[in-house]
């Protein structure tokens, strides 16, 4: 059991071996708020032992729920009664996570009201709460807001057409959750259409809600009176996947990740082929390696189908290794790159633009946010001492670490551990000095 928040890595060396990865943690957590829609009890397996998950459990026992953990990887969460949060307790438990807004639509149905903390997250960039919150206006809740909460009250929810100014992850997740139980129809156009997403729409007509994903980012809800439990296996976490398909590239190892999927992996896939890296697809997972050479490319992330953003980080030490410059324009959040100083510090070659390189425009274009990025490679990385910033790029520096030369100390690895479950144990896995 680790007592501290360092991890010393000795990098420099070709790392293989087998690793099981579980269920995604943006879809599991949001899963788990979908069970309070009904008073049944539900049962969610494939759950990975991670801190977001406990975080949420709590946060269900705090607003009356039972959450149960029936064996390895698998939880039952009973929410026969719920009662309004103590917000100041809610926050506590919540710390930075976003999750409890995603609470509005369970606690209005059945409460009537929902009191909740404002919003957390990492640092990387604003995510206001704008869209959450015109959207439950839209069907017909009403908001107040002050320093410490948000007071949302409705006399009963009701359908609506609702359009969102960029296909938001939580803000079509707060619309489903929030339409399912709700008078007439809801047309929710520009919506995310994520797996995660999929995956809890998949859940939400398990519990008996009426939902068809349409063409052009139209999703339709046709509200019913009352949902009840379900059992579900979460999807497989992508974001996890490619984290250590980077790791397989970046030291010349080859690693097989056992659980992982295909089809909500094929962007990513086809990136990692185009740039040298090589895997194959068996029944029960994915064995990456490099499969030649690496070489530079010009990327864009984007909203799903596109490369998404929380690849975006570990691919750029991937990168680091590879022959020529490569060119990423960042379109999902603007203040994403702020991780390559600490990475410039271990030798890597990144220089940052306010433009948009690579080809098209996005929103952040002439708005002073460094989200174009040159990658010049390859280039010897060294170790050093290095601080993690937030979840994602906190991965990249292990990546970093692992193909550096020398010792890396890392501090804020309890930051990493949020997400990614059994992060020390899968690395020892592979073959990683850990001091």
């Amino acid at each position: 059991m680790k007592h501290t928040d360092t991890l010393i890595i000795e990098g420099g060396k070709k790392l293989s071996g087998s690793i099981v990865v579980r269920g995604a943690k943006n879809a599991v957590t949001k899963i788990m708020v979908a069970t309070l829609l009904s008073e049944q009890p539900s049962t969610i397996a494939n759950v990975p032992d991670i801190e977001d998950v406990r975080v949420v459990s709590e946060m269900i026992r705090e607003v009356g729920g039972e959450v149960e953990k029936l064996k390895d990887g698998v939880i039952k969460i009973t929410p026969a009664s719920l009662h309004q949060p103590n917000t100041l307790a809610l926050h506590k438990i919540a710390g930075t996570s976003r999750i409890p807004i995603l609470f509005a639509g369970p606690l209005l149905h059945r409460l009537g009201e929902a009191k909740l903390p404002t919003l957390g997250g990492c640092k990387i960039g604003p995510r206001p709460v704008d869209f959450h919150l015109k959207s439950l206006q839209s069907m017909g809740a009403e908001v107040e807001e002050n320093k410490k909460a948000l007071i949302i009250t409705t006399q009963g929810l009701t359908g609506a057409k609702i359009e969102l100014t960029y296909p938001s992850v939580g803000a079509t997740e707060q619309v489903l959750l929030s339409s399912v139980l709700a008078k007439g129809v809801t047309e929710l156009r520009n919506a995310a259409v994520e797996p995660e997403i999929i995956d809890l729409i998949c859940v939400l007509q398990k519990m008996g809600a009426i939902i068809e994903v349409g063409t052009n980012r139209v999703i339709t809800v046709q509200g019913v009176e009352k949902l009840h439990g379900f059992e579900h296996n979460v999807l497989t976490d992508r974001i996890e996947v490619a984290s250590w398909a980077c790791v397989a590239a970046a030291t010349d190892g080859k690693i097989f990740i056992k659980g992982a999927q295909q089809e909500p992996m094929m962007t990513f896939l086809n990136t990692f082929r185009r740039v040298g890296g090589e895997f194959a697809v068996k029944d029960d997972g994915i064995e990456f390696w490099r499969g030649r050479p690496l070489t530079s490319i010009t990327l864009e992330t984007d909203v799903h189908p596109g490369f998404m953003t929380d690849w975006q980080q570990p691919f750029v030490v991937l990168l680091t290794q590879a022959e020529g410059s490569s060119t990423i324009h960042e379109t999902v959040y603007e203040e994403r790159f702020g991780f390559t100083d600490a990475l410039n510090k271990m030798g890597a070659r990144i220089q940052l633009y306010q433009e948009c390189l690579g080809g098209t425009h996005c929103r952040f274009e002439n708005s002073n946010h460094l989200h174009s990025a040159i990658i010049n490679g390859p280039t010897k990385l060294q170790g050093a001492e290095i601080d993690v910033p937030d979840l994602r790029a906190g991965f990249s520096y292990v990546v970093a670490a692992l193909v550096a030369q020398g010792k890396t100390t890392i501090n804020g690895i309890k930051t990493i551990e949020r997400g990614y479950e059994k992060f020390e144990e899968k690395l020892r896995a592979i073959g990683t000095v850990i001091i």
